[in-house]
């Protein structure tokens, strides 16, 4: 467990807080692509860190990450007239280009030389992965963008589901990152099955162990560590075991297990620190990558269905989730549809920051222990002047990845050879030439 002043160093990232300002030492999502993918469109409201940004594509389809505010009289430019290359203000017609250029203001004299005196707040923004990145830290040394694990290529589908969660961002995590959790929360959507490995089919994603304790070992790596989850396989458990290798990337990334046809990844960005934009990801080949209906239809993340128009789930603490409790009887082990769901579900009823003071933590939860220690290590060594976790020398392999495999009991799971799954296993050359645009 942690003490009431660790968790609050671990989970704040607002304003002055030290996890904040080492989160914004990356790259980090503000919203999706497809959000804002018409020029000239409707501008999008998007918060991080507890900043009110407005997400918009100009007329030449150049995205800006801007303060929402205007900095004339600070109403909101999410109401604003997204035309001609810029942003302008209802209230008195200022106008702010993506790079926060003030290149109107039509309620001052002709005469007057006040735009060369304004600076809106603007960030640097990158296409990629499906996402529209900015970066939030230091603007006076803004590193080079480097594509996520989860999508290391262009041609590399990725597939992206969003939830806005009313929880801290370290309680969604830990979720992601607790293998032990799946053959209890999950066991009715991920289920055992005589197969040689994980399997994806329409319904549900298979697996070869019925064994619900698995046994947890930790490597560190300079970027967060990577760890095993290590159980009974249903074949051939005398001489095998079957290994989920999951992936920690700080800060807030998860490379988690795949299956035969894609990869899975989670990346969880804090808005403030009591809400959380969690993306849900699948990605790999084009041929066995679901698309994006497909995959939020899998998950029970549709837009419209689950979700509203700003990504909040309609299945919320009020409504129960919309538990089906006959569904329970007749032998569904949570009565919640989509196990993105079942784990919000978790996450959300533990308060919209978690009480890590009044845990009680056992051998399965090795992987959470790490993850705190890891980070709370990290933050230390950030205020004394280090390299931020996962930045600069520190920033991940491209080749890393998470994987699961039934192996020999003889073979060190860290030594065994990884490769992100891809169809033909012909994998694409990894890009090397990722210059930030404006």
């Amino acid at each position: 467990m942690l003490t009431v002043e660790e968790n609050e160093l671990l989970c704040r990232v607002v304003g002055d807080a030290p996890m904040g300002k080492l989160m914004r030492r990356h790259w980090t999502p503000v919203c999706l692509i497809e959000e804002v993918s018409e020029p000239d469109g409707a501008p999008v409201k998007a918060r991080v860190f507890g900043e009110d940004l407005v997400v918009f594509r100009d007329t030449e389809g150049r995205v800006g990450v801007m303060d929402e505010y205007c900095p004339h009289r600070r109403a909101s430019l999410v109401y604003g007239r997204n035309e001609d290359c810029g942003l302008r203000c209802l209230y008195h017609g200022w106008k702010m280009d993506v790079a926060g250029n003030v290149i109107e203001m039509v309620s001052e004299p002709a005469a007057s030389t006040m735009t060369q005196k304004v600076k809106h707040k603007a960030y640097q923004t990158k296409e990629w992965g499906g996402m529209i990145w900015a970066y939030m830290g230091p603007q006076d040394a803004i590193p080079e963008f480097v594509p996520p694990p989860w999508a290391p290529t262009a041609e590399t589908r990725v597939t992206i589901a969003k939830a806005l969660l009313p929880c801290n961002w370290a309680q969604v995590l830990e979720g992601a990152i607790d293998s032990a959790h799946s053959s209890s929360l999950h066991s009715s959507d991920f289920v055992p099955a005589r197969v040689g490995g994980a399997e994806a089919t329409a319904k549900n994603w298979l697996r070869p162990s019925t064994d619900k304790a698995p046994r947890l070992q930790v490597e560190r790596t300079s970027y967060g560590f990577r760890y095993a989850a290590i159980r009974r396989p249903i074949f051939n458990a005398n001489t095998h075991e079957y290994v989920r290798s999951t992936v920690f990337v700080a800060p807030a990334t998860v490379l988690i297990p795949p299956n035969n046809l894609y990869n899975v990844a989670n990346v969880n960005v804090p808005m403030d620190d009591h809400n959380t934009a969690f993306y849900f990801i699948a990605w790999g080949d084009p041929k066995t990558t679901p698309e994006t209906e497909t995959w939020r239809k899998f998950l029970c993340q549709q837009v419209g269905v689950d979700l509203d128009e700003c990504y909040r789930p309609l299945r919320n603490h009020e409504n129960r989730f919309w538990q089906d409790r006959e569904a329970m009887k007749a032998g569904n082990f949570t009565g919640i549809k989509g196990f993105p769901n079942q784990d919000i579900a978790m996450w959300v009823t533990m308060g919209p920051i978690a009480n890590r003071s009044d845990e009680r933590l056992g051998a399965s939860d090795l992987a959470i222990v790490e993850f705190r220690k890891r980070m709370l290590e990290a933050l230390r060594e950030f205020e004394s002047g280090a390299t931020a976790i996962g930045t600069a020398e520190l920033t991940p392999p491209q080749t890393v990845c998470s994987f699961q495999a039934v192996i020999p009991k003889e073979v060190d799971w860290r030594a065994y050879e990884t490769r992100y799954v891809w169809g033909d296993m012909d994998q694409p050359a990894l890009d090397t030439n990722y210059q930030v645009t404006r």
